[in-house]
């Protein structure tokens, strides 16, 4: 049987950032509810809302109070309703974040255990712990343990009574103790209150990360553990978060129409990844080896066969990822200017080419770069501040979109957005880029409605120049240039990144080729 998510293509929305429907300068659910025409249009299968629950807002909405309720500035539950029926009228599937890993700090299991006494049930629901080194006073001074907060610092912040919490991100983002089976009935019930609302899915936040090693180990000197990166850690990729994902297929399976769930995974290796898309277990698992991968030929041939062949041993879709809310923009990665939007047009046809599941970043069909200079003072993500105002983070790819050529927003909305945007995105909007042949959006445009048309099923890889991919995949040829110079290629083309120039493609170019 195929799954419509086997070959889906799902649209990541940034609910602050992509239309904002009531002027207050923050995007909201009836902002993406107005634009789903336009989505319906660019020819997405699904689009996927990162967090929009109720949340002091300390990591843009990673941070949830309350999981099952809309924050008030993307609207109210009657507003996520609305939005549904209008993504499924036209015929969009709905995914929405889970954040299993962690909670808000205001979430009112954590006030109810920052109250309790050491040891009481409410603080079971966390990761207290009593410290080290304790002082004249017998308080103790060092947390339990050596482990570091992805967003900089200790991973530990102490309570008032002198335990200390485990927060593997900010300190206003507690730990859940999976070991605890509240936590497990707690979530289970939130999944099927979504479920009940309509939604076709679940993006499962930090999916690697629920589960810990027992007696929380030290992670010992030398080990650098990144936010998105793929060292196996005390807190990361542990064997134990894959029961999890048995327990919640058979809630998914359990409701019509289909319901799926992809997992963030980041991890060591495909083969660590692929164990997370089990059959048992969720049903993908986004390979961000792609989207880390530099751009050469030897780099992307690397990453494509390694992903089919182990997503291949446990009869999975590939999931290809090139841009998302956590890395810079790609445009600007592969160089910026003329040159990264080349080299960006190319890899979206190389992956949108490959057979699998794509999702797609809202923006990048503009061709947005990264925003480099942002005022300080207006910088939102925790990594900036936790860094001791070192580490800029995510802000930069998380600027509001621009819609129109003119205006307080260009666009996004009746008033400024909550991050300023560059003084020439008019240029890139899509009122600017709109039926314009040649623009990235028509690109990106012409690009799905030909995958919809032939859908890849393989990757047969054929001669090449150096510096050069080309592979049949069932449908088309592709053929990529990542080198200096031109290549000779010939047959029709069905769709390329940039003109033929006397019949070679120019460097850091991708075309489409019939039969």
């Amino acid at each position: 049987m195929r799954h419509w998510w086997h070959d889906a293509v799902i649209y990541q929305i940034y609910p602050r950032s992509f239309a904002d429907g009531n002027g207050d300068g923050m995007g909201d659910l009836a902002g993406i509810k107005s634009r789903i025409p336009y989505l319906s249009r660019l020819g997405v299968d699904a689009i996927w809302l990162s967090p929009f629950y109720t949340s002091p807002q300390n990591d843009a909405g990673y941070d949830v109070a309350d999981f099952r309720d809309v924050d008030p500035r993307f609207g109210d539950l009657s507003d996520f309703d609305e939005l549904v029926t209008a993504a499924h009228a036209a015929d969009l599937k709905v995914v929405v974040d889970i954040v299993p890993n962690h909670s808000s700090s205001e979430h009112p299991w954590f006030q109810a255990a920052l109250a309790a006494e050491p040891g009481s049930p409410e603080r079971a629901l966390y990761h207290f712990r009593d410290g080290v080194a304790v002082d004249e006073d017998g308080v103790t001074t060092e947390p339990p343990n050596d482990w570091r907060s992805v967003f900089g610092g200790r991973a530990w912040t102490q309570a008032p009574d002198g335990q200390w919490y485990l927060h593997l991100f900010d300190s206003t983002q507690p730990d859940f103790n999976w070991d605890n089976p509240k936590v497990h009935e707690e979530f289970a019930d939130i999944l099927r209150f979504w479920l009940d609302r309509g939604v076709d899915g679940f993006r499962v936040d930090v999916a690697h990360g629920l589960v810990k090693e027992p007696g929380l180990p030290d992670v010992g000197e030398g080990l650098d553990i990144e936010m998105l990166g793929t060292t196996r850690s005390p807190f990361f990729d542990v064997d134990g978060v894959h029961e999890i994902y048995r327990s919640w297929r058979q809630i998914l399976d359990s409701y019509p129409g289909d319901r799926m769930a992809v997992a963030e995974a980041w991890v060591e290796s495909p083969q660590r990844r692929a164990n997370y898309v089990r059959g048992d277990e969720l049903h993908q698992a986004f390979n961000f080896d792609l989207l880390v991968a530099d751009f050469d030929a030897e780099s992307y041939r690397s990453v494509i066969d390694a992903e089919l062949t182990t997503v291949t041993s446990v009869d999975a879709p590939p999931t290809w990822v090139l841009s998302n809310h956590d890395r810079p923009r790609y445009v600007t990665r592969y160089g910026d200017g003329k040159k990264g939007l080349d080299r960006a047009r190319a890899a979206v046809l190389t992956m949108l080419a490959l057979p699998g599941s794509v999702y797609l970043y809202q923006g990048e069909e503009l061709g947005l770069p990264e925003v480099l200079d942002l005022p300080d003072h207006l910088r939102e993500d925790p990594t900036w501040h936790r860094s001791g105002f070192t580490e800029k983070g995510r802000d930069g790819c998380r600027v509001p979109l621009p819609w129109k050529r003119s205006g307080p927003s260009f666009g996004f909305g009746e008033a400024a957005g909550w991050l300023p945007q560059p003084s020439d995105w008019g240029e890139k909007s899509v009122e600017a880029q709109d039926g314009v042949e040649g623009s990235t959006l028509e690109l990106y445009r012409s690009a799905l409605a030909l995958r919809r048309r032939d859908v890849p099923t393989k990757v047969a890889w054929l001669p090449s120049e150096a510096d050069t991919l080309s592979f049949h995949n069932g449908c088309f040829r592709c053929v990529v240039n990542f080198g200096s110079q031109p290549v000779p290629v010939d047959g029709d083309v069905l769709l390329s990144s940039a003109d033929l120039i006397d019949g070679a493609l120019p460097s850091g170019a991708a075309a489409w080729f019939s039969g």
